[in-house]
């Protein structure tokens, strides 16, 4: 790795040699993980590459880093960045950072109004969705296409999902939706203007007459200890209710949201 130059940049027909090395790491390290992504055949990766809905990254001397997909779903609704995989030779180097990013650039670029949407069971992933827009939300707010859900049945923990009737699961469902960004950045540009204007701060005047500082919502992205210790209770209380109760039912009964 030493003394090479990393680039990340949108896959071409050039790169489907790369295609079996990558989705041998994608089984190779779902495996590791104790959690399952959607399996893709060589032919999948190859298919993204030549309709340039792909991002990889390699070395100036041709060594395979890094890669990611584009799926659609929904007729277009909803856009999915899947199979983010990197090489275990350049990990901790911020590879996975920089794939996320330019895959998101091209989903926004190629579908300007989908919902991009991911689940993940990392903390590490959430945190650079988190950086780039995205919002933690129920699976209820993902898309409903079978085919996208049928993705998972390659996944250790699909009993849960089934179990749960796709209304939870050990994953993080996250989610970026362009309009609220757009409405947000709307507020956010007229909240400025008048704060500029009138150069005091905010005041909320309660009915009792008590005068407080308007307080500013809180955003996952400030919260990331917070949330590592709620996926901690997530996974025991579902990994708990699958071993005693299996994917038909529990013994004990346990409530998530």
């Amino acid at each position: 790795m030493e003394n090479q130059h990393i680039i990340v940049r949108v896959a071409t027909p050039d790169d489907i040699h790369y295609s079996n090395t990558i989705t041998d790491e994608m089984e190779s390290s779902a495996k590791a993980r104790g959690t399952g992504i959607a399996k893709r055949s060589p032919a999948y990766v190859e298919l993204k590459m030549q309709e340039g809905k792909a991002v990889i990254a390699v070395t100036d001397k041709g060594d395979w880093v890094g890669f990611c997909y584009i799926e659609a779903w929904g007729h277009d609704k909803f856009v999915a960045n899947s199979g983010l995989i990197v090489n275990p030779a350049f990990r901790g180097h911020g590879v996975a950072k920089s794939i996320k990013k330019r895959i998101f650039e091209l989903s926004r670029e190629k579908y300007p109004d989908s919902k991009i949407f991911g689940l993940t069971t990392g903390l590490a992933v959430m945190k650079i969705n988190s950086e780039l827009g995205y919002e933690p939300v129920t699976y209820s707010e993902l898309t409903d296409d079978d085919e996208f859900w049928k993705g998972c049945r390659s996944c250790v923990n699909f009993d849960i999902l089934t179990a749960k009737n796709r209304k939870n699961c050990l994953c993080t469902a996250m989610l970026y939706n362009p309009e609220e960004k757009l409405k947000e950045a709307e507020e956010k540009a007229m909240a400025e203007k008048a704060a500029a204007a009138v150069k005091q701060p905010q005041l909320h005047v309660t009915a009792s007459g008590d005068i407080h500082h308007e307080r500013r919502r809180r955003r996952f992205k400030g919260n990331i200890k917070l949330y590592e210790r709620w996926l901690r209770f997530k996974r025991f209380v579902l990994l708990k209710s699958k071993k005693e109760g299996g994917a038909t039912g529990s013994k004990k009964k346990f409530f998530l949201f």
